[in-house]
């Protein structure tokens, strides 16, 4: 299943070309993961990722360019390839339903009190089963 954010654009993300800056993407679906894992209302909160994740590594992918509106992008987020200490989010961007963008975030869960990172939980992949779907082609 995917989960569905509505992500404002800001007049700020914009580029010299006036289209929305490509390193602000990142940020869009910050938000997304950020609404997913710390202030979705079905999170459970037995799981700790509410106490540290970080993220391993960033692909992004353009399909077309985006330009400042008012309307919120819809982002996407959903999870795959969950392993012993990892897994990966994928998103898809929509600007007025259109796909804009895509991209992935490898997550690693960390334990800050030890300083490294730590294994997923039971109770953890229970919860990223929920959202556990394939990317579109």
């Amino acid at each position: 299943m995917r989960h569905t954010v509505q992500v404002p654009m800001r007049w700020a993300d914009m580029d010299a070309y006036q289209h929305i800056n490509n390193v602000a993407f990142l940020g869009y679906f910050e938000m997304a993961r950020v609404n997913l894992f710390f202030e979705h209302p079905t999170h459970d909160t037995r799981t700790g990722m509410r106490r540290g994740l970080v993220v391993a590594s960033h692909e992004i992918k353009y399909k077309r360019s985006v330009v400042y509106d008012a309307d919120p992008l819809e982002i996407q987020i959903w999870v795959s390839t969950v392993r012993a200490a990892s897994f990966l989010c994928h998103y898809e961007a929509f600007d007025h339903g259109q796909l804009a963008v895509t991209g992935n975030t490898m997550l690693v869960p960390f334990d800050f009190a030890l300083n490294r990172p730590r294994r997923i939980t039971p109770e953890e992949k229970e919860f990223l089963a929920r959202y556990t779907d394939e990317p579109s082609t």
